[in-house]
């Protein structure tokens, strides 16, 4: 257990703040669907992640180098680092705006800020996966007592909006950008590298009934550990609905903002378990995509670099968006429609190394899997495709 709780917390990065609660802000319920659609597709892709690390004792990339063309895996790099910056920008503005919202510090040092405690952070996976798990497991823990403090502090839910909401709709071009930020904000491409190398050397099992039994425990970690992400996500989104979207403020459409709203219209505590919260998530998903970017690089072209060069390199755009003020929740949501694309150049591969029984042998794919695993690959596709239609025509 613990890989899963790792991965999960890419799926409650602030951009999912950003994505959650604009979609409750403007639609209220409306958009509810697509965070279970999401999460269950993240299930999935997930546990199919760490399926591959535990069959084949290697992380993804290092499966995709062995199985496909040099040029097709240097493509496969490449785009990999974009999506590294581009959840960079994310965990690396919402950390800032946290630090700012908690602290009154500026967003262009609070950014800074981040990087160093980030970076405090990953030191401990050199001191074992243990250390470096449970830190990662007690923010996601403040993480989830922020928004279980403040979904009972803004007060009742709408079972009838709830039910309604999960009944697959849209309201207008806006609602479509959104969706598709939300599935970019929580199947996250860099956390599909990442599981596999979390479970690929972590037990070693010496026959076919350990081997078997480590699935069944893989398979448990990825619905607990995702499915609470997965209520984290749905409890942002009530949050928004009941603090703006009942009361006409449908116009919020900053993290700012709504904290503006918790402390004005709820109190200083909701606001200041939102601010906790958001930090959290923001160190806790920083500290995490450095670590896949360092596998996505071994696997890909087998380097390493040191991790501050790493992030370095990938903090750069963020720390221009904190400088030159660029509003912090439109660049959010705009980085989670980057990841969304990105998804399917990490998703293809993993369902066709998870297909082949030479490398998995007896943990291989069954052919329903195969089968619903491309279906997902095959959602987020279209999704994108009439994204880019609906701007260009529309």
């Amino acid at each position: 257990m613990g890989p899963a709780f790792v991965a999960a917390v890419a799926y409650i990065d602030p951009g999912n703040f950003a994505t959650n609660f604009e979609a409750g802000a403007k639609f209220g319920y409306t958009l509810a669907w697509v965070i279970v659609m999401a999460n269950l597709m993240a299930m999935l892709v997930q546990y199919l992640s760490a399926k591959a690390g535990l069959a084949t004792g290697m992380s993804l990339p290092e499966l995709c180098r062995i199985s496909f063309p040099r040029t097709t895996n240097f493509f496969l790099w490449v785009q990999a680092e974009i999506v590294a910056i581009a959840t960079d920008l994310a965990e690396f503005v919402g950390a800032a705006v946290g630090l700012n919202l908690l602290f009154g510090i500026p967003l262009f040092p609070a950014g800074l800020i981040t990087a160093v405690m980030a970076i405090a952070i990953l030191t401990l996976e050199q001191r074992g996966y243990r250390k470096f798990e449970l830190a990662i497991v007690a923010l996601l823990g403040l993480v989830a007592l922020g928004f279980l403090y403040d979904l009972i502090a803004v007060g009742n839910q709408s079972a009838s909006g709830i039910a309604e909401g999960l009944i697959p709709s849209f309201s207008g071009s806006d609602s479509l950008l959104l969706a598709i930020g939300i599935i970019g904000a929580t199947v996250m491409p860099h956390v599909i590298y990442l599981h596999s190398a979390l479970t690929q050397r972590r037990v070693v099992p010496e026959n076919e009934q350990e081997r078997q039994e480590l699935l069944r425990y893989t398979r448990f970690d990825c619905v607990f550990g995702l499915g609470m992400a997965g209520m984290i996500n749905l409890s942002m989104l009530f949050v928004a609905v009941a603090l703006f979207n009942r009361t006409g403020n449908t116009g919020v459409d900053s993290i700012e903002a709504a904290y503006d709203g918790l402390l004005t219209l709820v109190g200083g505590g909701a606001a200041l378990a939102f601010a906790v919260a958001l930090l959290a998530s923001g160190l806790s998903s920083s500290s995490v995509g450095t670590y896949a970017g360092q596998v996505v690089m071994q696997g890909f072209i087998q380097r390493r670099i040191p991790l501050y060069v790493r992030r370095l390199v990938t903090m750069t755009p963020a720390l221009v968006v904190l400088a030159i003020g660029l509003p912090t929740t439109q660049t959010l949501v705009l980085s989670q429609v980057v990841l969304s694309f990105g998804i399917p150049f990490a998703l293809i591969p993993l369902i066709l190394v998870t297909r082949k029984a030479g490398l998995m042998g007896t943990l291989v794919n069954r052919t329903s899997t195969t089968v619903v695993a491309g279906l997902i690959a095959s959602v987020i596709i279209a999704l994108n495709a009439f994204l880019i239609w609906s701007t260009i025509f529309g």
